[in-house]
């Protein structure tokens, strides 16, 4: 967008002034969704309830025929190797996790199963940063369910930011080629990074810190704890991004990760990132 103040002297112009961002009302507006879908609400308020077991979840899970034939899908997928095994609702609550089922849940409540509210190309990076992460989480210590959960609800701020300024937010990704520098301008535009106001979002709902600690310190290379959402992030970006610049995966986990630990990684994410992006939507 450029605006001419003299003939044939085209000045770049700065984005449109973002709109009044209050983190509040975000948050409550989630919670206004969350209340035309009770079934999902429910979910995530009792998945990681000590008194709940595989069977009252199921149960309350069945009354969401959507949501229920998503995670069916998802059990008989590649990445839990039962494809075709699993025929009760029960069983693939079993073999997916309470984590992973309370994850689909907050898809379907936040609306992020719902493509043409998202900027372009959103699930197809955020399967990769899944996939990336579960891959990788026995080099951090992780467990692969909860690195998958941590991958497929990172991007969630950034659905937040794009819904509440869609056409500005858009302009700002596509003004910042890398992933960094766009963390800084979305701080500048609204005081807070997509990765952090996340965070946010998971702390209110009662997610565990072990879900919650990785997207505060995405950008804190000296520590350990967001080690593995960059790397995962920086594979997922060498995937989808057009003239992406590699960033050596040494400098992303301060020596934990080699270069040569990846070209399989990516093997597997690119083989198995389009039919988690189906299972997640239901497509």
């Amino acid at each position: 967008m450029t605006v001419t103040l003299l003939p044939g002297a085209p000045v770049p112009t700065t984005l449109a002034a973002a709109p009044a961002f209050d983190l509040e009302a975000v948050l409550a507006s989630i919670d206004t969704m969350a209340a035309q879908k009770p079934v999902a609400a429910q979910i995530v308020s009792i998945a990681n309830s000590d008194d709940t077991d595989a069977r009252t979840l199921a149960q309350t899970l069945a009354s969401d025929v959507a949501l229920a034939g998503r995670v069916m899908k998802l059990a008989n997928s590649a990445y839990f190797g039962m494809r075709g095994r699993v025929t009760s609702l029960q069983f693939a609550v079993t073999v997916v996790g309470f984590t992973t089922v309370r994850t689909m849940a907050t898809v379907a409540l936040t609306d992020l199963d719902d493509e043409s509210r998202l900027p372009a190309d959103f699930w197809r990076m955020s399967t990769c940063v899944a996939l990336g992460a579960s891959t990788l989480a026995p080099r951090f210590g992780e467990r692969p369910q909860d690195a998958l959960c941590l991958g497929l609800l990172a991007p969630l701020g950034v659905a937040l930011l794009h819904h509440n300024d869609s056409d500005g937010y858009a302009e700002l990704a596509a003004a910042e080629p890398t992933a960094v520098g766009l963390r800084a301008a979305e701080v500048r535009r609204y005081g807070i990074h997509a990765f952090r106001l996340t965070a946010v979002a998971l702390e209110q709902w009662g997610f565990p810190p072990s879900m919650v600690t990785p997207l505060s310190a995405v950008d804190d290379l000296a520590g350990v704890d967001g080690a593995l959402l960059r790397v995962a992030l920086e594979l997922a970006a060498r995937l989808t991004v057009e003239d992406h610049v590699p960033v050596p995966v040494e400098e992303l986990t301060s020596g934990q990760l080699r270069e040569d630990a990846v070209p399989p990684v990516l093997d597997k994410v690119r083989a198995e990132a389009d039919e988690l992006r189906l299972a997640m939507l239901g497509e």
